[in-house]
Order: C-alpha cells, then sequence, then structure tokens
C-alpha cells in the first residue's frame, strides 16, 4: 500500500492587485501519510522583494480533518516569509538532498516568520471612495518616497536593527497597498531596546544627513534623514511599558513633550513597494490607535501635535537640557 495525500492550493497572492483580484490557485502544501507516518512538503514561492514566501495551510470543507494532526505541524498556520537561504547538497541515508547552509539561522526565523498580506480588496475599495493621485507629483513623490524606504531598510538590516512602518507609511500599506502621496514623508519605527549608536553614521554614510536629532535614549528619541528633494525619513524610538508602548514628540521652538500611545503589538512581515519589511501583525489596533475609528477617511491637513487619537502632553524639556534634546541640523 502506497502514501495517502492531501494537497493544499489557493489564490496566488503575487498576481493579487488593485485591477485582478482572481488569481489562478497554485500549490501551498501537500501532505503524505504512510500509516503514522507524515511528510509535509511545504511550497516556498519567490516574491517580487526577493524573498521566499509560503501560503497557509487551510482546508477546504470537504477535507479530512483527521488525516494528520494538523496542530502539530511546524508550518500553515500562518503564512510565512523567509530569507533566500544558501543550499547545501547533502546526502542523507544515500538520499542526495539540500538542506540551509545555515540550518540555525533557517529555523530562528520559522519562531518570527508570520507574513500578512496586503489587503487589496479593501485597497480597491477605497480608491473607489477616494480616487487615487495620478499627478506627476504623487508619481514622483511615491518613486523617491520607495527608494528612500529601501535604501533606509538596506542601512537599518546591514546594522541588524530591527524596524517596522510606521504613521502614515503604515497606514498607507494597510489603507491603500500604497505610499500616501500627500504624506511627504516615509515613518519607520525601531523599539529603543534595539537603538544602536552607530544608526546616524550609517544614514550619512549612506547619503542621507541628519536633519534633527530631538529626545535622548532613555526618553522620546526621535531622528529625521534629509532624502532626495523634499522627502525625509522620520525614526521613532518606542518605549515598552508594562501595558502599553510609547513614542515621543519634541516641539523644537517650546521644548514642548508629547507622547503617543499604542496597545501593545508584535511585528509580522509584510510586501510593500517591492520590500520585505515589518508591520504591526495588530494592524488595525495600532492604526486606530494613531487616527482613530475614522482613519479610512483621507486627512490632508495634520498637526502632529493634536490630530492623533493617542497623543498626550508629557511634560517640557528642562532648558538646560535643549542642546542635548534638541538639535536641528
Amino acid at each position: 500500500m502506497g502514501f495517502q495525500w492531501l494537497k493544499i492550493i489557493n489564490k496566488d497572492p503575487r498576481l493579487d492587485g488593485m485591477d485582478d483580484l482572481s488569481g489562478m490557485e497554485i500549490p501551498l502544501h501537500y501532505i503524505f501519510k504512510l500509516a503514522s507516518h507524515a511528510i509535509h512538503l511545504v511550497v516556498f514561492y519567490e516574491r517580487s522583494g526577493n524573498f521566499l514566501w509560503h501560503g497557509p495551510l487551510r482546508l477546504k470543507q470537504h477535507m479530512d480533518r483527521k488525516f494528520v494532526p494538523f496542530r502539530k505541524l511546524h508550518f500553515g498556520r500562518y503564512p510565512g516569509a523567509y530569507e533566500k537561504p544558501e543550499l547545501l547538497p547533502v546526502s542523507i541515508d544515500d538520499l542526495k538532498v539540500q538542506i540551509p547552509k545555515n540550518p540555525s539561522g533557517f529555523l530562528e526565523e520559522m519562531s518570527h516568520s508570520r507574513f500578512l498580506e496586503c489587503r487589496y480588496r479593501e485597497a480597491r475599495a477605497f480608491f473607489q471612495l477616494y480616487p487615487d493621485d495620478a499627478s506627476l507629483d504623487a508619481v514622483e513623490f511615491r518613486k523617491k518616497a520607495k527608494s528612500l524606504l529601501h535604501l533606509a531598510a538596506l542601512t537599518l538590516n546591514n546594522l541588524g536593527v530591527k524596524f517596522w512602518l510606521s504613521s502614515g507609511t503604515c497606514l498607507g500599506w494597510y489603507r491603500q497597498c500604497n505610499i500616501i502621496p500627500h504624506s511627504k514623508d516615509v515613518d519607520l519605527g525601531i523599539f529603543i531596546r534595539d537603538y544602536k549608536a552607530d544608526i546616524i553614521p550609517a544614514f550619512q554614510k549612506a547619503g542621507l544627513p541628519l536633519k534633527h536629532k530631538f529626545g535622548k535614549v532613555e526618553d522620546s528619541l526621535e531622528l529625521s534623514f534629509q532624502g532626495e528633494g523634499d522627502v525625509k525619513l522620520d525614526i521613532f524610538f518606542f518605549y515598552e511599558e508594562d501595558d502599553h508602548i510609547w513614542n515621543g514628540g519634541t516641539q523644537a521652538k517650546s521644548g514642548k513633550k508629547f507622547k503617543y500611545l499604542f496597545p501593545k503589538f508584535t511585528l509580522c512581515w509584510t510586501e510593500f513597494v517591492e520590500l520585505k519589511v515589518h508591520v504591526p501583525c495588530e494592524t488595525l489596533q495600532y492604526v486606530e490607535a494613531n487616527y482613530g475609528p475614522e482613519w479610512k477617511v483621507p486627512v490632508k491637513t495634520w498637526d502632529w501635535k493634536s490630530s492623533p487619537s493617542n497623543v498626550q502632553d508629557n511634560g517640557v524639556w528642562p532648558v538646560d537640557e535643549w542642546d542635548d534634546v534638541i538639535q536641528i541640523y
């Protein structure tokens, strides 16, 4: 008696987009069973962000839910994203196979590989209500912002600093699968525990001069770098408390401090402007904290000191610290 087997297929997300939501189906998982043994074959696909992706293991209604103990399978509860591993040919019991050259690195990736797909259907509905800005200025800004995001990701990845899309850049990904053309900057978040003193010199070496540095490592740190033209990169550092996470803001002329509170979140991978990048897994809660329940409605006039739903006054920097905590270049 040979193997029994199960094939899991689903739509190819690489074909999803604004105009075509009917991607053809592709194989995602195969499960082969012989007596009490099972082989789980996970199919990895290359994505445009130059990484590997596997889909979720979702059983169709007619499938045998007792075929194998599905909960014990290591892959498939969520879609996953991985760096392309270098493969090494090896022989196991005279069987020639390939394994990742760095097995421990691959296994370590497994624990935080969860991937979120862009919400193409909702993005299409958004653009039906609010037609996309196709002006030359908007196209040019998106091009510069994409280039800046790629450069920032390369710089931070080379330093081993974990970051995620934050503020308006995160909203653009979640709401419309694109950069918001009137946002005028790229926003990233970094946990303060991942801060490295090398960050500023690394960005300067990459051709992005420091525009301002507000706060300090212990409190409300934020960095802003000048990209091409008038596009800037804002990096906000996040501080973890027992029941929430926050980042700070500083008004240069008055020394006033502000605090932005978020519910605790974890990080997932996504693909955005052809880049594998982190976003908060709990994206809706993150976006709602920042932009309130009306986040689906575009707002072109935004005051960072009063518009966010989660902003709080946080005192004033002592005047004798201004030289350190308010640096403008």
